[in-house]
């Protein structure tokens, strides 16, 4: 007991747990990240705020059997400190990973119950310490919501083809997404033999590559694929949505944030995918950018499409994120990028406004009133349309406190709504568009939509795959 009450002295025994959910990708990281920032937050309250508040005195060694006797007590008065620590980190990891907050559960208890035995703390003391880690890691959800999983619900679309081996898949990889030491062309042809795997020419718009490649397989083409992040997958699907093909998506670059909407998160699952004929059916969102005197042009997009500051943000949150975790890198981003923002005066459906931000999802975003985190749905037929007003007094101000305190939604400068389409025209100047996440075109007037037919894409059913500790491709 001694052993373990020690080695969760200023939360050491948490941090080195920590460091081993952060290693793998995916829920166990962010429990790691979770837990940490709860910890923080504990240690924060319970030493700054309670003590002070409630001071109360260790048991005296007169009270203490003789086995609970230790030299050098700490004077530090409640609530119990290493209770409350252990208690948030378990709590906080149970959030994002219940299998891994039930694992470390005994061991949070037992560190809760050395502090009695070894004579250190009350029974009272170390109830009030779980209690207020608990409260704390349990209030994190205000600030940073929790995803039960990454894969977006979507209609079944029953008319995706079975190709055999990829037979009838005309695909595209990118080499220059994600890691650049990795040509991912070699591995999709190995583990889809029979498809037309072409490497993204330098020089060479993706779409006309992808399309010449589809004039000559003389109808033969049954569907697009794409290996490559977010940018590049949405270039691809705009192929897919005017030829009328389904999609095929591997995840090859950073972020992925489309194919982890879908539920796509590695080669193998694309294969299992097109050998079963099993897709979904998604919304393709769709700009018109008009330019001057020249005849509008359009752009497509699977994620996001911003004005003003959101691509800046959008930028340094993801150079910042693999340091600090997401929602710190965002409010750090969030108070750059505002600093650093010009107000817009646009016509939004012909209502004049000044905004700092505008961001517009291909389908609504959750949290509501917070910022736009996850998509619960790909087929809804509508825009998330999201601004912050510039033509308040402090507007900026007052949305970072808002941010901090959980109460964007409730702040007259966050607005937002859901449409089928929107009418941007910028007031005497130009902005830039950004789309999944790159700068693209410089214009005055935007119109966003929802394509009016869907695309299907590639998306294993589980219910079809119920083992899923199979072992992968070793690509």
């Amino acid at each position: 007991m001694h052993c373990l009450s020690t080695s969760a002295r200023h939360s050491g025994l948490w941090l080195a747990i920590a460091a081993v959910l952060a290693a793998r990708k995916g829920a166990t990281r962010r429990a790691g990240l979770r837990g940490v920032l709860a910890i923080a937050a504990t240690s924060v309250t319970a030493g700054a705020w309670l003590r002070p508040v409630l001071p109360r005195h260790r048991p005296s060694a007169e009270e203490l059997a003789t086995y609970q006797a230790f030299s050098g007590p700490p004077a530090s008065s409640s609530p119990s400190g290493r209770a409350a620590a252990a208690a948030a980190f378990t709590t906080a990891v149970a959030l994002e990973c219940p299998k891994a907050g039930l694992t470390i559960a005994g061991l949070a208890a037992a560190v809760a119950y050395s502090r009695v035995h070894v004579g250190g703390r009350r029974t009272s003391e170390v109830v009030l310490g779980a209690a207020v880690g608990s409260g704390i890691a349990l209030s994190t959800r205000r600030w940073w919501p929790v995803r039960r999983t990454d894969e977006a619900r979507a209609r079944p679309h029953g008319d995706a083809p079975v190709l055999a081996d990829g037979t009838g898949l005309v695909l595209v990889a990118n080499q220059r997404s994600g890691n650049p030491q990795h040509d991912p062309a070699d591995d999709i042809a190995q583990a889809l033999p029979a498809a037309t795997v072409l490497r993204a020419a330098a020089g060479v718009d993706l779409q006309d590559q992808l399309e010449a490649a589809l004039d000559r397989s003389n109808g033969a083409a049954r569907a697009v694929g794409v290996a490559g992040g977010d940018g590049t997958v949405a270039a691809a699907a705009a192929v897919a949505g005017r030829r009328g093909l389904p999609l095929v998506v591997v995840p090859t670059g950073t972020l992925n944030h489309f194919a982890r909407d879908v539920g796509v998160y590695d080669l193998q699952e694309a294969v299992d995918a097109t050998q079963a004929g099993e897709a979904v059916t998604v919304d393709l969102g769709v700009v018109e950018v008009h330019s001057g005197g020249r005849a509008p042009h359009t752009r497509y997009f699977l994620n996001t499409a911003s004005l003003g500051g959101y691509s800046d943000l959008v930028r340094l949150r993801e150079k910042w994120q693999g340091k600090w975790g997401k929602w710190p890198a965002f409010a750090a981003a969030l108070v750059i990028s505002l600093r650093n923002a010009a107000p817009l005066r646009v016509k939004l459906d012909g209502d004049e406004q000044q905004l700092w931000i505008l961001f517009v999802g291909n389908g609504p975003y959750h949290p509501r009133g917070m910022v736009p985190a996850w998509r619960p749905r790909l087929d809804s037929g509508l825009l998330d349309i999201r601004y912050l007003r510039a033509d308040r007094r402090f507007s900026r101000a007052r949305a970072i406190i808002a941010l901090m305190l959980g109460a964007l939604r409730h702040t007259r400068t966050y607005v937002q709504r859901e449409a089928p389409s929107l009418d941007v025209e910028l007031i005497g100047d130009h902005a830039k568009l950004a789309t999944d996440g790159e700068a693209l075109d410089d214009a005055g007037r935007f119109v966003f939509r929802v394509a009016e037919r869907p695309i299907a894409v590639y998306r294993r059913d589980e219910e079809n795959w119920p083992d899923r500790s199979r072992p992968h491709l070793p690509w």
